[in-house]
C-alpha cells in the first residue's frame, strides 16, 4: 500500500514538472474603451481580433449589440480576450489546453500585444496572459473579418484630408443618413479669431475650438451615410487631441477663397455658399437638410455657463433640431454629472446665419472661452468628442 502511494505521489509531481499546475482557472475577458471615432471593426483589427469572425460574433454578444450600434468612446466594451493568471510554468498548463501550435499562437499575440504598446508588460513578468477567444472556440470557423466587410451596408471606407493624418480613415458603418445633407459652420476664421482668453502662458481662440468640434461632428455624421459640407476650412490642422490649439489666421472658405474681414460680409460668403449647394441638393430632391453653426462665447471671468442652443424665431423645424439636442444634452449631463444639474437653454435669436440660410438652422454656444470650468470643456479632445458626440445624437433624434 505504501509503494502503491509514493508511486502516485511521484507521478503526480512528474505531472507538476511536465505540464505544471492543472486545476482549472476561470478566466475573464478584459474591457477596454474605444479610440475616438473608432468603429467596431478598427477596435477589434487594433488588438488583432480580426482574424476570425467568431471574434466579431462574440463581441456583440458580450456587449448586447449588433452591426448598427456606434461605440462610445467614453464607454468600456468587453473584448473577446480571456484574461488567465499565468502559472510560471507554461501558457499549456495555464490554460489546460497542450495544443503546442496553439500555445505559440498565444505567445505570439501577447508579445506583439506588448511591441504595439497594448500591455505594459510580458506576461511571464506580470503573470498575465491575454488569449483570444477564437484561439479556444471557433476552431472550424476560421473566417477573416475582411470577408464580412464585403457584405451590402455594413461598412465602407472614405478618406476625409481634412480631418488629419489620424483621423481622416473613415469607417462608414451603416447608411441610415443616406439622402441626409449637412452643412457644418465653425464660427469666425481667417482674419477674425472671434472671443479669446490670453492667459500667462496660452491664448485660445474660439475659431480654433470651433472648427475642431466642427470636424469631429462632420466625421460622426459621415460614419453613418450623411453627405456633409465643412463650410470652412484649414488644410493644416486636421482633428487635434492637444490641449492647446494654436491660433492661425489660414482659415478658408468652402471655395477656398480667403475669408473677408468684415463681419457681414464674411457672414454673407458662407451663406451664400451654404444656398448655392442647398439649391443644388433641392433639385436633386433632397429633402432633409440642416445647418450646423458652432460657437464659442465671451462672457465675464466669473461667468460659467452650459452649452446653448438657438434658432431662428419663425423656423419650427430649427426650434426642434435644437430642442432636440438640448434634451440630448440634459440627458447626458444626468448620467456623467448626476449632481451638476444642467441649465443650458433654447432660445429664438435672429443671427445672421439663422435668418439668411435656406436649410435647417441650429447655432450653438459651447461655453464661456474666459471662464476656467467652461475652459476644461473645451481644452480637453475627449471633452470636445464629448461635445460631438452629443450633438450628433441629437441630430439623430431631431431626424427620426
Amino acid at each position: 500500500m505504501f509503494v502503491l502511494k509514493r508511486s502516485i505521489i511521484i507521478s503526480y509531481l512528474i505531472s507538476l514538472v511536465l505540464f505544471g499546475k492543472t486545476e482549472a482557472q476561470t478566466p475573464y475577458f478584459i474591457e477596454k474603451k474605444p479610440l475616438t471615432g473608432e468603429g467596431t471593426f478598427a477596435f477589434l483589427r487594433r488588438y488583432m481580433l480580426d482574424d476570425n469572425s467568431c471574434n466579431l460574433s462574440k463581441f456583440f454578444s458580450l456587449n448586447n449589440i449588433d452591426k448598427n450600434t456606434e461605440l462610445l468612446f467614453d464607454k468600456s466594451y468587453k473584448l473577446p480576450i480571456y484574461i488567465y493568471k499565468y502559472n510560471g510554468t507554461s501558457i499549456r498548463s495555464t490554460i489546460n489546453n497542450y495544443d503546442y501550435n496553439s500555445a505559440l499562437r498565444i505567445k505570439d499575440y501577447n508579445e506583439k500585444l506588448l511591441k504595439n504598446n497594448l500591455r505594459k508588460t510580458h506576461y511571464t513578468k506580470s503573470n498575465i496572459l491575454w488569449v483570444p477567444y477564437s484561439e479556444l472556440h471557433c476552431k472550424d470557423n476560421i473566417s477573416n473579418i475582411e470577408e464580412i466587410k464585403t457584405k451590402p451596408n455594413i461598412i465602407t471606407t472614405k478618406t476625409e484630408v481634412l480631418f488629419g493624418n489620424k483621423y481622416k480613415e473613415i469607417e462608414v458603418s451603416d447608411e441610415k443618413l443616406k439622402n441626409r445633407v449637412f452643412y457644418i459652420v465653425s464660427g469666425h476664421g481667417g482674419p477674425d479669431p472671434g472671443a479669446r482668453y490670453v492667459g500667462k502662458n496660452h491664448t485660445l481662440c474660439e475659431d480654433e475650438y470651433a472648427y475642431d468640434v466642427s470636424l469631429r461632428l462632420a466625421r460622426n455624421l459621415i460614419q453613418h451615410g450623411a453627405t456633409v459640407y465643412i463650410i470652412i476650412k484649414d488644410k493644416n490642422d486636421g482633428i487635434r487631441d492637444e490641449k492647446f490649439l494654436l491660433c492661425d489666421k489660414d482659415e478658408k472658405s468652402y471655395y477656398n477663397k480667403e475669408i473677408p474681414r468684415k463681419q457681414k460680409v464674411r457672414l454673407k460668403q458662407r451663406t451664400d455658399d451654404v444656398n448655392g449647394l442647398y439649391k443644388k441638393h433641392k433639385k436633386l430632391g433632397v429633402k432633409s437638410q440642416i445647418l450646423v453653426s458652432i460657437h464659442v462665447d465671451s462672457r465675464s471671468y466669473n461667468k460659467r455657463q452650459d452649452v446653448f442652443f438657438y434658432h431662428h424665431s419663425n423656423s419650427k423645424s430649427g426650434k426642434k433640431t435644437a430642442l432636440s439636442i438640448h434634451k440630448t444634452f440634459e440627458k447626458k449631463y444626468r448620467k456623467v454629472q448626476k449632481d451638476r444639474g444642467y441649465h443650458g437653454t433654447v432660445t429664438a435669436r435672429n443671427l445672421y446665419i439663422l435668418e439668411n440660410t435656406l436649410p435647417t438652422a441650429v447655432f450653438i454656444e459651447l461655453g464661456n472661452i474666459r471662464n476656467p470650468y467652461n475652459q476644461k470643456r473645451i481644452i480637453l479632445s475627449d471633452n470636445r468628442q464629448a461635445l460631438a458626440n452629443w450633438i450628433y445624437l441629437g441630430l439623430i433624434e431631431a431626424i427620426k
